[in-house]
């Protein structure tokens, strides 16, 4: 896995200064520890940091075609490459390297940008061709390679793998955005639609933006996307092998690395279930990595060595405390944007013990927004068949009168805690889930807010942006219209923004095989009751499965990373709390009512309501505002 970043001017040939783009690639080194290139053209320069997977003697970038005439920074893996190098022989073109890099190169002059569309992998590369002095900068379909990319007075477009590439660039204006707080809030991190920087913008997943210089930038353009409106036919055992090969194959292709190789394991299904089929296509013991907690209810630790112990893996655990919050400052710099999942600890934890073993890990991400694996599905699949009962005309008023006077209960069992099921019923589909994978709603925020944030915002509210993917998606229910939206929001935004800068801060490449694009197409065209049957979620997924995992692995209630942080902020972090109303950078923005931020503190700490959430989105949003502004 690398790092990319470059400059590119637009409306003339000017030159660009190596030692710019240098800084540039130098403020992202930990991406790439093992190697470093800038190459610079009139009006272009891009720059590179190497962690070395493939090829690990010729893979160096930027990479040029021996006439020097086109020329790539890429980051990522081309999973189909050793295919298409075939192709591209058979077509008469001669490869100099191993790397699957090369494959870019000689892809764009056979295949113009209809390359990209072959490509399977993760990956953001920028791609110049001297002669037509065009500008390619492509991300992988499901966005688990990040792109950042902004305009800049002197007329040229600036890129990187984080943010803080940009940031290096003094042409770049600082001006905070606070659009993108309201997302962030709403959320818990900041959307790909948005940045925290004016100006600064993401290039969206499964998309290409093809830049020419003397002309006019164009639009990116949307090569992929799936498509939740068709539906297969078939018999369980049918789906059931359909599935079985595209796990297989999936995971086949990314068990490709010159490098030691292993996988991440919590015990969990998706997890459990890379492990099994690494293990089936190894002729050595799989190298697995779990993280315990010194809090048996967080713990899952028992469950990984059972998978350890089940598949004969070459295993390593360590235990780390539930009061793991040294990470704070570690997690503000590598984010660079606010980033309120607190399972982020974790996963930084468990990224720096497998990288003491191995330089490529596989995890167990994607199975859930594929497959509807989130308790959050279960519940409004239920909810949507429930909506489809009730014209919205009686709905509405029926639910809200009866949400409205149903107690808060969140002592209760999850069973009885009915009224956020009342409200969200009185609610359209699309904002009821809204308000589910919600943090904070728009009733709080607005009785955080100053009376100038109010008036700047305008009526803004994040949660707009998915009420419009709900409603306009290529979909049939509700359940496909849930999952669409979290492959649009939450899982670029959220959980391969965690897992891409967790493991690229200690230098470990993560690979996903359940998001393999082949194996999501598939998933989408299941019908709902092949994803969510009889309370449980990712329902084909299990019953495949039971063939390699236990039962008690399968259908035990999902537990994922959890982290303490109420009782944090009850207990170490109370002062730090209390401080967040203070605070004298939150301050300087105006954003927010200090007397407001400083109720929600005490009645935390006082436990008159559980409001640790909030005060970890405060806490983070503060220490990115200090690194993005100073």
């Amino acid at each position: 896995m690398c790092g990319i970043a470059g400059i590119f001017h637009v409306e003339s040939s000017k030159p660009v200064d190596p030692e710019r783009v240098r800084r540039m690639t130098d403020s992202i080194a930990h991406r790439g520890p093992d190697g470093s290139g800038v190459w610079t053209a009139p009006g272009i320069g891009l720059g590179h940091r190497r962690l070395s997977i493939i090829d690990l003697g010729g893979g160096a970038q930027p990479m040029l075609t021996e006439d020097e005439n086109l020329a790539v920074s890429f980051n990522g893996e081309i999973y189909n490459f050793l295919e298409l190098r075939k192709e591209l022989e058979a077509s008469g073109y001669a490869f100099r390297t191993n790397s699957d890099t090369e494959v870019i190169l000689h892809g764009w002059r056979q295949w113009g940008v209809g390359m990209v569309e072959r490509l399977h992998g993760m990956f953001v590369f920028a791609l110049y061709d001297v002669r037509s002095r065009q500008l390619l900068l492509a991300r992988d379909r499901l966005g688990v390679k990040p792109l950042f990319h902004a305009a800049i007075a002197d007329g040229s477009v600036i890129f990187g793998s984080e943010l803080k590439a940009l940031l290096a660039h003094p042409g770049l204006r600082r001006e905070p955005n606070l659009f993108a707080v309201d997302d962030y809030l709403a959320y818990g991190y900041v959307p790909d639609h948005t940045s925290m920087v004016q100006g600064v913008e993401k290039l969206p997943a499964g998309h290409y933006w093809l830049l020419q210089q003397g002309k006019p930038a164009p639009a990116p353009v949307q090569y992929w996307d799936i498509d939740y409106s068709n539906r297969i036919k078939g018999s369980e055992a049918e789906l059931q092998e359909e599935l079985l090969r595209l796990m297989r194959q999936a995971v086949l292709s990314r068990m490709v690395a010159d490098v030691p190789l292993g996988a991440f394991l919590s015990g969990g299904v998706d997890s459990s279930s890379v492990v099994a089929l690494m293990a089936e296509a190894s002729r050595v013991p799989v190298k697995t990595c779990s993280i315990g907690f010194d809090v048996g209810t967080l713990d899952e630790s028992e469950y990984a060595e059972r998978i350890a112990k089940r598949f004969l893996t070459e295993h390593h655990a360590q235990n780390v405390s539930a009061d793991d919050y040294s990470l704070i400052d570690t997690l503000a710099y590598h984010f660079d944007e606010p980033f309120a999942d607190a399972s982020a600890l974790p996963t930084y934890r468990v990224s720096e013990l497998a990288r003491q073993h191995v330089t490529v890990a596989l995890s167990g991400d994607g199975a859930d927004e594929a497959l509807a694996g989130y308790r959050r599905h279960v519940f409004h699949h239920n909810e949507e068949r429930l909506r489809g009962l009730l014209p919205q005309g009686i709905r509405g008023p029926l639910f809200g009168t009866l949400g409205a006077l149903y107690p808060k209960a969140e002592w209760a069992p999850r069973t009885l805690r009915a009224k956020t099921t009342l409200l969200s019923l009185a609610r359209s589909g699309a904002e009821g889930y809204a308000e589910a994978v919600g943090v904070t709603g728009p009733a709080q925020r607005d009785r955080l807010y100053s009376r100038k944030a109010k008036l700047a915002l305008g009526g803004y509210r994040g949660e707009s942006h998915m009420h419009r993917l709900m409603e306009e998606a290529p979909a049939r229910s509700g359940l496909d219209r849930a999952q669409y939206a979290d492959m649009k929001l939450w899982l670029p935004g959220d959980i391969l923004t965690k897992v891409d800068r967790t493991s690229m801060a200690v230098g470990l490449e993560a690979r996903e095989p359940l998001l393999d694009h082949r194996l999501l197409e598939f998933s989408a065209t299941l019908p709902d009751a092949m994803r969510v049957r009889k309370g449980q979620g990712k329902w084909l997924m299990k019953r495949t499965m039971e063939r390699y995992l236990p039962e008690d692995i399968l259908y035990r209630p999902k537990m994922g990373f959890v982290t303490p942080i109420s009782h944090w902020f009850r207990g170490a972090l109370a002062e730090t709390a209390r401080g967040i109303a203070s605070s004298s950078t939150l301050g300087r923005t105006g954003w927010f009512d200090g007397d407001a931020i400083s109720k929600v503190a005490e009645d935390h700490i006082a436990g008159r309501s559980d409001n640790g959430r909030l005060l970890w989105q405060l806490l983070m949003l503060e220490k990115s505002v200090e690194r993005l502004f100073g």
